[in-house]
């Protein structure tokens, strides 16, 4: 069983997904590349990712509107979107990119120290998450178990 966290780097721009992955090799996680908003939402309807990297600015669907539609689906609503920023960005940014669902603004060029511990926190959330229902199931099958046994004894 692979035990990776998959982690999503949402760029249009070939070189920025060139640096993401540089960064956050050392993770030693899945990192999956999608160049649009709409490759992003394909690639979320068949894997589970930890975190999402989003870049802001992109051709067609924008990083808002990618993290909205992300945000809208049950299967998704709960996933943490980190965005991608240029430094010089419009200030209107945070406050659009926290409303459209985001957890967190990065700006380009990123801190790759920084990056990599904001990524951490949420694969090591996510992983904890996995393990908690894991152990739900688990404890559901065991309590299934215990009442089937109950009901042989009293018959």
């Amino acid at each position: 069983m692979d035990d990776k966290a998959k982690i999503l780097l949402v760029d249009d721009r070939e070189e920025n997904l060139i640096a993401l992955e540089a960064i956050l090799s050392s993770l030693d996680q899945d990192l999956i590349r999608a160049r649009s908003g709409e490759e992003a939402l394909k690639a979320l309807l068949t894997d589970e990712y930890a975190v999402i990297l989003l870049d802001v600015v992109m051709p067609g669907m924008d990083g808002f509107e990618t993290a909205r539609d992300i945000k809208r689906r049950r299967k998704t609503r709960d996933l943490p979107i980190i965005f991608l920023t240029a430094v010089n960005s419009d200030p209107d940014y945070a406050f659009r990119g926290y409303a459209a669902g985001a957890v967190d603004f990065i700006s380009k060029p990123f801190d790759p120290w920084v990056l990599r511990a904001k990524v951490s926190v949420f694969v090591e959330l996510h992983n904890k998450n996995k393990q908690l229902r894991e152990q739900t199931v688990l404890l559901r099958e065991q309590a299934a178990l215990l009442r089937e046994q109950a009901a042989l004894l009293q018959a």
